[in-house]
């Protein structure tokens, strides 16, 4: 199948381009790994730092998705991405905003914005046709009626095959499909990720960029025995798998060292 690219800001993604590194800034103290953490006033030097040390953008996020996370309201949220993305404004720094909500949509785009990371596939049609309205490009994961809600190989093929019929049907034509590897769900177990790891390269079939998000996972802390604090090694293991199956974009929380073992990954294939 032809392999499409896409356009992020001007940079291309897919296709004979790089692979390309998406920064992780949490604006949510909630989140698992506090090293991702960066409170209001810190968001801009966190930005600009990661772009230095090698991410192509980063992706901004103010709501926990992790397992027993506290919740928080729509508000909230919001308000936070509004502060968020004020100290980004004017700084050239290519930003995705990791929402699933139409109403945090709404505050994003009154700042300068470059696409959205959706976790739920789409599966919501109020927030699927202000995703489409906006005209941004989408990083979309595999979901059917939940965010991460496919378990097992077959279900995330599935649930793929059903995002790109949304985004079809929605007339949005720049996405990263996403297979969403994590315990998204109770129902998931550290195997199913393992099994979507290993076949990464299968995702390719949609004739999609794909992105890999694994950094830190609970699926990696499990098998090493360790704390989010303790798996970057491990993440950077699975990510050098990740990339040479296919992964056209890298999201991470470590990006000087994400940046590091691209750049050897790069060199190695030179000549191939």
């Amino acid at each position: 199948m032809q392999q499409h690219h896409c356009q992020v800001n001007g940079l291309r993604i897919g296709g004979d381009a790089p692979v390309r590194l998406m920064g992780v800034i949490n604006c949510s103290p909630e989140s698992f790994y506090r090293g991702s953490y960066a409170p209001a006033g810190n968001v801009r030097n966190r930005a600009l730092a990661m772009v230095e040390s090698g991410a192509d953008m980063v992706d901004l996020g103010a709501r926990s998705t992790a397992p027993g996370s506290r919740p928080i309201t729509l508000a909230e949220e919001a308000a936070r991405m509004d502060k968020a993305l004020t100290e980004l404004d004017g700084t050239g720094v290519t930003v995705s905003v990791d929402i699933q909500h139409p109403e945090v949509l709404e505050v994003c785009l009154r700042h300068d914005l470059h696409a959205v990371n959706d976790i739920t596939g789409l599966a919501g049609e109020q927030f699927a046709r202000a995703v489409a309205d906006s005209g941004l490009p989408v990083f979309t994961m595999a979901s059917l009626r939940r965010p991460g809600d496919a378990v097992g190989l077959a279900a995330t093929r599935k649930a793929l095959e059903t995002v790109v019929e949304r985004c079809s049907r929605f007339g949005i034509e720049d996405y990263v499909l996403d297979p969403g590897i994590g315990r998204w769900v109770p129902e998931r177990t550290s195997e199913d990720d393992w099994e979507l790891c290993r076949n990464f390269q299968s995702f390719l079939d949609f004739g999609r960029p794909v992105l890999a998000a694994v950094s830190r996972k609970t699926f990696i802390g499990y098998l090493l025995g360790k704390p989010p604090e303790g798996r970057l090694a491990g993440t950077l293991a699975l990510t050098t798998m990740l990339v040479a199956a296919g992964a056209s974009v890298v999201r991470s929380h470590d990006v000087p060292e994400t940046a590091d073992l691209l750049r050897v990954y790069a060199k190695m294939r030179q000549g191939r």
